[in-house]
C-alpha cells in the first residue's frame, strides 16, 4: 500500500487503505472485478495493483471503494471543481440611482443605460435615494420605480418590487432570457 506514509501528512477528505474500518466493501475501479469483498481482500487487490483503496461513498451499504492512485484521484477532482467554477455564471449587478423628483431627460438617460446593462446580461438595481425631508415623497419614488420597471418590461423581469430600506427604495430587475442572451 503505497500511500500509507502520505495518509498521515494529508488531511484527506476520503478514508483510504488501512483507515477504512468496515467488514466488507463494494469494490469498483479499472482492471478490477467489481463486487462485494471483505476489506482484507479488497486491500490485497489494491496492493497487488500498487494502487490505493479509496472510500468513495461511505454512507452506502456496504461502502463503495475504488481502486485508484489517490494523488491522481485528488488531482482529477480538483480539476473538475475548477471547470465547474469556470462554467458558473458570474452575476453582475449595475446600480442606477434616482432622486424622488428626477426630471424627464435624466430619467430617459438612465433608462437607456439600464437597457444596455440588461442587454449585456447584468442585473439592474434601481433605487431612489431620499435625502433630508424628501423622505416625505416615498409615493413619488415608488411611482418612479414602477414606471421604470414598466418601461423596461420588454428587456427585464422584476425580481423584487420597490421596497423601502432606510433612506433608499430599491427595485431589482433581471434580464429576460431571449435568444440573444442565454
Amino acid at each position: 500500500m503505497r500511500n500509507n506514509l502520505r495518509n498521515n501528512n494529508n488531511k484527506e477528505q476520503h478514508r483510504i487503505n488501512d483507515r477504512i474500518r468496515v467488514p466488507e466493501v463494494r469494490l469498483v475501479g479499472d482492471n478490477v472485478e467489481q463486487g462485494i469483498y471483505p476489506i482484507k481482500e479488497a486491500l490485497r487487490i489494491a496492493d497487488d495493483l500498487d494502487l490505493d483503496l479509496v472510500e468513495i461513498s461511505p454512507t452506502a451499504k456496504p461502502p463503495v471503494c475504488r481502486v485508484v492512485d489517490y494523488q491522481k484521484f485528488l488531482y482529477q477532482q480538483k480539476k473538475k471543481q475548477r471547470e465547474q467554477r469556470a462554467k458558473a455564471v458570474k452575476v453582475v449587478v449595475k446600480e442606477i440611482r434616482f432622486g424622488p423628483q428626477t426630471d424627464e431627460h435624466d430619467y430617459n438617460f438612465k433608462l437607456k443605460h439600464a437597457k444596455s446593462f440588461l442587454e449585456d446580461g447584468a442585473k439592474v438595481k434601481a433605487f431612489v435615494f431620499f435625502r433630508g425631508r424628501s423622505i416625505l415623497f416615498k409615493d413619488q419614488g415608488e411611482v418612479l420605480l414602477l414606471r421604470f420597471a414598466n418601461d423596461l418590461e420588454d428587456h427585464a423581469r422584476v425580481e423584487q418590487l420597490p421596497v423601502l430600506e432606510g433612506r433608499r427604495m430599491i427595485l431589482m430587475l433581471a434580464p429576460r432570457k431571449t435568444g440573444a442572451n442565454k
